[in-house]
């Protein structure tokens, strides 16, 4: 998903609000009169999930209603869910793409767990997202579809619009297809490109629905369809019919209205962000605090390729970007512009990662700043590309031949990418070394407010390069030591090819302490290995900060990366329920924060929940000898916070 710049909002600061019972509508006093004489509810929270074959637009109809969401003051979370074919065959169940979003009028963590609306543009849309409709809740269908061989293809042998399936529902069917059409005759189109604004007539109508704003996503068809004036019109006119056709049926009888969420956030100008989005702008503002170039070596992958995709337009900020002809290569290039003294970086997935992982380990033995993005997604190898999944963190713990430790820094929401991009060049710069970043695809595609941060807020990377010699030899002479060590940091002088004097051996095999010659001895690799990893031992990361208001909780459940958000959803629902139980959550994964071990022994039971079988649970169960209890999914899809609830429960009664 590409998220446009939304209006700049000021808001005011307040408390955080409490999710409580995410993704049921409450509704609130009754407002007054809409144009028309139509009733205009008042809601504190919405779920709309747009459904439809992933050529119908849904993702371009999402990112849509998720700009102007953003631009009139909503906090909200998104989740984008597509299939991984470019065009996957149309009407059946597997080529069915949608775009949840979950917008309130206080702070939320997730895009919910169930929508309150589906918009199902044809009968697979339906069938696919029906089992996630709650009783009651509303669904606009696009009548049109509903014919004998639509409905056949995906096992309707009778019409569910006929046959009573749908009683349980409040069912709004629509012709979108006819009604578009109509809408866009005057425009000369044949019916098939016409048919193609159909969804622009459904976010017309949601527009309308939940009185969105409806001038930024009209700027935005002329913009996108500048070259074809005639399109960006009829889109245009579909968008505006479907606003229209709200407006006056009889059908739609209430809209509503979500304030903005004005108390939910610090003051400062905020903009709806993607993860993926936020990681590149991260990555350049790193460059610009180091003062150094930003050079990215890549082979696209999904759902890794958009930062690819964003760097390469910001050669203005001294931004380089190679696509390579596959991973190896981008990695290769990447530790070579490392060498050379710029912030570098390699971005990939799961399955490009097992191809770095030579590479990474010579980053290792050279002791050069690299930033290792990975994105991760269903695996083993080619696996499920488009979807989410936590389980490549043993890979970057330990997929390397030999001891070659490396820190793991993992972003907890798409927001938070941006952050830690910054502090993953922190680590690689003043600790001269590789360092991977884990995000994921549900942080990589999902999207929320962001606040612009004042550059001046910032933190300054600027690292010295070596300028001369560093060591004197028995006799006095002066000479350079490429591992020569800084006593704090244990890392080694990042000396610029071509400086004068500076001349020095690189390459895998093992190196001699201080000369960085080649050296098979014994005690100098195991001095060399034990180094290496005193040095990732010591590296400066925050305590990890525990949320237990009450101080009574004697559980804690520990999450790392994107469970964040679903995690403290669960939490926030036991603590309204009254059961006490204490929250924390790991940025810095390799190495763990100093006082973990300490937090841990205080609760008698620790869970973990993880998109994966039980990694991180691994690495503490190991580390601290504590018996953390894993809650581990793998279906491609982030966890839901009534899902979770349930399950903490139990392990606190357990």
């Amino acid at each position: 998903m590409t998220s446009q710049v939304s209006s700049p909002a000021e808001q005011t600061g307040g408390a955080e609000g409490a999710e409580g019972a995410e993704g049921a509508v409450v509704g609130g006093p009754r407002g007054s009169q809409g144009p028309g004489g139509k009733e205009v509810r008042r809601l504190d929270r919405v779920i709309i999930r747009f459904a439809g074959d992933s050529g119908d637009g849904m993702q371009l109809t999402g990112d849509r209603f998720t700009s102007e969401t953003a631009s009139f003051g909503n906090d909200l979370s998104t989740l984008p869910n597509f299939p991984a074919e470019i065009r996957a065959p149309a009407g059946t169940l597997p080529g069915v793409s949608s775009f949840q979003l979950h917008f309130a009028d206080h702070d939320i963590l997730t895009p919910g767990d169930a929508p309150n609306v589906l918009v199902a543009m044809n009968p697979a849309a339906l069938k696919a997202n029906l089992a996630d409709v709650p009783r009651g809740a509303e669904i606009i269908i696009n009548t049109d579809e509903f014919t004998k061989r639509p409905m056949a293809k995906v096992g309707y042998e009778t019409s569910p619009l006929e046959d009573g399936s749908l009683d349980a529902y409040n069912v709004h069917p629509v012709p979108l297809t006819t009604l578009t059409v109509e809408a866009l005759k005057d425009f000369g189109l044949s019916r098939k490109e016409a048919e193609r604004s159909k969804n622009m007539f459904a976010l017309g109508l949601l527009s309308w629905m939940y009185h969105r704003p409806t001038e930024g996503t009209e700027k935005f068809l002329r913009q996108k369809f500048a070259k074809k004036p005639e399109i960006a019109e009829a889109n245009v006119a579909a968008f505006r019919a479907g606003w229209n056709f709200g407006e006056t049926t009889e059908d739609f009888a209430v809209s509503y209205e979500v304030a903005p969420a004005t108390t939910a956030f610090p003051t400062g100008t905020y903009r709806n962000i993607s993860g993926n989005l936020a990681l590149a702008y991260g990555l350049i503002a790193a460059s610009r605090q180091a003062d150094l170039p930003l050079y990215l070596g890549s082979y696209p992958i999904t759902p890794a390729s958009d930062i690819l995709h964003e760097l390469s337009r910001h050669k203005n900020f001294g931004v380089r970007t190679f696509q390579a002809e596959d991973e190896i290569a981008g990695i290769g290039a990447a530790l070579g512009a490392a060498f050379g003294g710029a912030l570098a970086v390699t971005t990939t997935s799961g399955p490009g990662v097992a191809l770095k992982s030579e590479t990474i380990g010579l980053a290792v033995s050279l002791e050069l700043p690299l930033l290792i993005v990975d994105i991760q997604r269903g695996g083993p190898s080619t696996g499920l590309p488009t979807k989410t999944e936590q389980a490549d963190l043993l890979q970057a713990m330990y997929g390397r031949n030999g001891e070659a430790p490396v820190p793991i820094v993992a972003p907890r929401t798409p927001a938070d990418c941006f952050d830690a991009a910054l502090d993953a060049a922190r680590i690689a710069l003043t600790y001269r070394t590789p360092v991977f970043l884990l995000s994921d695809g549900y942080l990589a595609n999902g999207s929320e407010p962001w606040r612009i941060p004042d550059t001046e807020d910032l933190p300054d990377l600027r690292t010295r390069f070596a300028t001369g010699p560093n060591h004197t030899l028995a006799d006095g002479t002066e000479v350079f030591w490429p591992y020569k060590r800084d006593p704090r940091t244990l890392a080694r002088p990042w000396a610029v090819p071509g400086t004068p004097g500076l001349e020095h051996r690189i390459g895998g095999i093992e190196k001699q302490d201080g000369t960085g010659n080649i050296s098979y001895d014994p005690a100098n690799h195991d001095l060399m290995v034990r180094t290496r990893q005193a040095k990732i031992d010591g590296i400066d990361v925050p305590d990890l900060t525990v949320d237990d208001p009450d101080r009574t909780a004697r559980t804690l459940v520990l999450g790392w990366g994107s469970t964040y958000g679903p995690i403290t959803a669960a939490v926030r629902r036991l603590r309204t329920a009254g059961t006490p139980i204490a929250q924390a959550h790991l940025r810095h994964v390799n190495p763990f924060p100093r006082n973990l071990g300490e937090v841990l022994k205080r609760y008698d039971k620790v869970v973990v929940p993880e998109m994966n079988l039980g990694q991180l649970a691994t690495l503490i169960r190991a580390e601290y000898l504590v018996d953390a209890q894993s809650y581990t999914q793998v279906n491609g899809m982030p966890f839901k916070a009534e899902q979770l609830a349930k399950a903490l429960e139990e392990a606190i009664n357990d």
